[in-house]
């Protein structure tokens, strides 16, 4: 997820540009940069890695001017966030330069078949081939017949596979900014004489309220005169123009009161892209690019470790269930904070998993080097390109849930499971212990996730209803049995971490173990009861799970249940029932998790507490 900002008309084109690539950081600052153009310097870039501010500095250092450009901020999908990979990028002739908010699954095609013609490329990134086909098309359109760079650029989106939005500018053809949507949103903005392109309405939305979104397919041709707008093969079609109310600084949170809410609703796109060109339907077949780690070493290992901290550990334990499940691979799971300090037993033949969302967390970080020294090829799963435990593994399998700005974490830890089923069902195939029509239904459910849901988030009323009738409760308990523990486990965390609720997360089948002791009529017990009707194990689960539920009632505790659409008995054992669409065993729980965040989400704003914020809490733990 990057931004993107583009501008034609009369006034200053590079703070403009920059005030809207600071209404857009929260959607990526690894690196940053800018290109202009229309006057007597002809075209000029300036990129800085790391935040606005280092570009922001080197633009003070170099200044530079213009009438039109484009801007962008970066979270990194392919490359390390470098100055070198940064955008904006160019052609070989250094007369195009584009920006792109995506990923271009068939680059590594397109780059090779560009090599091939001659072409020459400086960075790592999927971007750059975009400006070389453009820069080749026009080349086969030119002789002067008339406007030839969205015609060019027309040719150039139908060789891409995947999800991208555009802005392209070319010093020949001043004053012109063409744009393209596939996917990403892209929004173009109206003023008085000065048009706009964004990729969200809070970087032009200080400039003009005046705008219109662009569909899939759709591409624009903006200048001082207006926009032209057309689909991809050339036909003029027609949107419908807006007048936003939004206040400027709810704009940021597109519309969302806090980060964390606008976070939680984008967990099915965030599921979507961990999953992008990663699988093939088809086949059922799991493609891991980023893993250099050889299936014949796979195939050698014995046992999987995964180390990892807080939200990232509980999806670790989910990854066991898992691993062992689908793989049936051994899998032992640790704080990473801990593991280092036990000497563990690693041999060579173990594959160390290690999981970050920041990729920069020192416990983390330091288990990894430990796995290492041991002998251990360590697997990274992060949201991070180019941060430390990316840097150091064999292999890396992003998540690409976008920048996460909310302390706690939600549409990370979607991605995370979701990455860790494909690491379970790449590991089952590699291993030969699941057919080609396993994998084939196991893929197929998976894309049926995001849709589930964005149905799923249509119900947010009744965790909000439930807010209300325990928004002061001192305690909260929640209970799983088996792959639904873990998720236990982060509902309790989720709901301590922005309410400042005493919450603790217990497996089902030890609560005569102690905490049946706990429970009275004010305490809530949240308890994991979903079910997969086509899995025995699932349903015998289920069964013992409605015994303890049973047993919370006899003691007069308060009863939430999670349970599984359709199931209606549950009804009569349980005080309030949250449901989620049916799937199976293994990835019920990146259903699961969404009402638990909300809950978490409607208790907390109640209360009055800082949800983005919460005290004493950082997003990235750098230090131990």
């Amino acid at each position: 997820m990057c931004g993107i900002v583009g501008y034609v008309g009369k006034k200053r084109v590079v703070p403009i540009i920059l005030d809207g690539l600071r209404r857009l950081e929260y959607r990526g600052y690894d690196s940053a940069g800018i290109a202009v153009a229309g006057n007597s310097e002809g075209l000029q870039i300036r990129r800085a890695e790391g935040k606005l501010r280092n570009l922001e500095e080197v633009i003070r250092q170099k200044p530079l001017d213009g009438s039109y450009g484009i801007g962008h901020t970066r979270w990194a999908t392919h490359g390390r966030p470098t100055e070198e990979n940064a955008h904006p990028h160019r052609d070989c002739t250094g007369k195009i330069v584009v920006v792109h908010n995506g990923i271009v699954e068939n680059y590594l095609s397109l780059k090779k078949r560009l090599i091939e013609d001659g072409h020459k490329f400086t960075t790592e990134t999927d971007t750059e081939i975009i400006a070389h086909l453009i820069e080749k098309h026009l080349l086969k359109t030119g002789n002067g017949r008339g406007p030839l760079l969205e015609e060019a650029v027309r040719k150039t989106v139908k060789e891409l596979s995947g999800v991208f939005a555009l802005a392209v500018i070319y010093v020949d053809e001043p004053n012109k900014i063409v744009a393209a949507r596939n996917g990403p949103p892209a929004v173009i903005g109206l003023g008085n004489d000065e048009y706009f392109v964004a990729s969200d309405v809070p970087a032009i939305l200080y400039h003009t309220r005046d705008i219109f979104f662009l569909a899939d397919g759709d591409l624009a041709v903006v200048t001082a005169d207006g926009v032209q707008l057309t689909d991809f093969d050339g036909k003029p079609i027609q949107r419908q123009v807006q007048h936003v109310t939004w206040d400027p600084i709810m704009a940021e949170k597109g519309g969302f009161k806090h980060f964390m809410l606008k976070e939680i609703y984008e967990q099915p796109r965030a599921v979507r892209d961990t999953t992008l060109g990663r699988i093939s339907q088809d086949t059922g077949h799991v493609y891991l690019n980023e893993v250099e780690i050889s299936e014949a070493e796979f195939r050698a290992a014995k046992k999987i470790n995964i180390v990892a901290c807080g939200t990232s550990w509980h999806a670790g334990q989910a990854g066991k269930f898992m691993i062992e499940t689908l793989a049936r691979m051994p899998v032992e799971v640790d704080y990473a904070s801990e593991w280092r300090y036990r000497d563990p037993i690693v041999a060579a033949d173990t594959i160390t998993v290690v999981i970050s969302q920041s990729g920069e967390t020192a416990d983390t970080i330091a288990a990894q080097r430990e796995a290492k020294a041991k002998g251990s090829k360590t697997l990274a799963i992060c949201n991070v390109v180019g941060s430390m435990i990316t840097r150091e593994a064999a292999g890396t399998i992003y998540t690409h849930a976008g920048p996460e700005i909310g302390v706690a974490s939600t549409k990370a830890f979607t991605g995370q499971l979701t990455a860790l089923y494909l690491f379970a069902l790449y590991l089952a195939q590699v291993r030969g212990v699941m057919t080609a029509d396993q994998s084939r239904v196991a893929v197929q459910e998976l894309t049926r996730i995001p849709g589930k849901l964005e149905n799923l988030l249509t119900h947010d009323e009744a965790c909000e209803a439930l807010a209300k009738h325990y928004q002061r409760a001192h305690d909260f308990l929640f209970l799983g049995r088996g792959i639904h523990y873990p998720i236990a486990l982060e509902g309790a965390l989720k709901l301590k971490e922005i309410s400042y609720i005493h919450a603790e997360g217990y497996p089902a089948g030890e609560m005569k173990h102690g905490p049946n002791a706990l429970i009275d009529e004010n305490l809530p017990v949240v308890i994991i009861a979903t079910r997969d009707v086509n899995n025995p194990g699932s349903m015998t689960r289920y069964e013992k799970t409605c015994s303890n539920l049973k047993e919370v009632k006899a003691r007069s505790g308060v009863v939430i249940a999670l349970a599984t659409e359709g199931d209606e008995e549950i009804k009569e054992a349980a005080d309030h029932v949250l449901y989620v669409p049916p799937t199976t065993e293994e990835l019920s729980p990146i259903l699961e998790i969404v009402p638990l965040q909300l809950l978490a989400y409607h208790i907390a704003v109640r209360r009055g507490c800082d949800v983005d914020q919460p005290r004493n809490l950082a997003k990235s733990v750098t230090v131990e």
